[in-house]
């Protein structure tokens, strides 16, 4: 076994089949120093990947290949069972499940079964009252990240949502959904 002091970001090498690179920040462990360097940049803030298309920066490289799918209109995930296809594996993953019908995610308190865990999640605030998501304006709180972000357009006005008919513009995608409805 060999074990030494590294410089820079990691911690400790050791050639064990134990995590060998440790975070100074959250000390979370791993065992390949590509993803402690991945970590770090969470810690960070820094996004070295850039789109040539939009300027948009990215943490991982794999973001950004699939952000430049959007601009490709590249899909190579296809469900074998309905040919429906997907720019994410993991989004083709969880399609899936819907054609098998499984449910692997239970809640304890219910027993309400979910195809995801960040659903289950999600809905155990139900029960707990948790809101997680609060307002740095106003201080009110949201159960959902997607509900806070809304909200806080309501403070600055922002209305990125517009009719390619009329120009009207909405701080909600579904209200310019339901408006081109009417």
């Amino acid at each position: 076994m060999c074990f030494w002091q590294g410089t820079g970001n990691e911690q400790l090498h050791a050639q064990t089949s134990e995590h060998r690179y440790s975070c100074n920040v959250c000390s979370t462990t791993f065992n390949i120093k590509g993803n402690l360097i991945r970590n770090k940049r969470l810690h960070s803030g820094e996004r070295p990947y850039c789109c040539d298309v939009c300027s948009k920066a990215f943490t991982h490289n794999y973001e950004l290949t699939s952000h430049k799918r959007l601009h490709s209109g590249e899909r190579p995930y296809c469900c074998d069972v309905c040919s429906k296809v997907f720019t994410l594996k993991s989004s083709l993953i969880r399609h899936k499940l819907l054609h098998s019908g499984e449910r692997p995610y239970c809640c304890d308190l219910c027993s309400k079964t979910f195809t995801e865990k960040r659903t289950l999640i999600s809905h155990k605030r139900l029960h707990s009252g948790e809101r997680p998501y609060c307002c740095d304006v106003c201080s009110r709180a949201f159960t959902h990240k997607r509900h806070l972000t809304s909200h806080r357009r309501l403070h600055s006005g922002e209305r990125p949502y517009c009719c390619d008919v009329c120009n009207k513009v909405f701080t909600q995608r579904s209200n310019l959904i339901s408006q081109s409805f009417t």
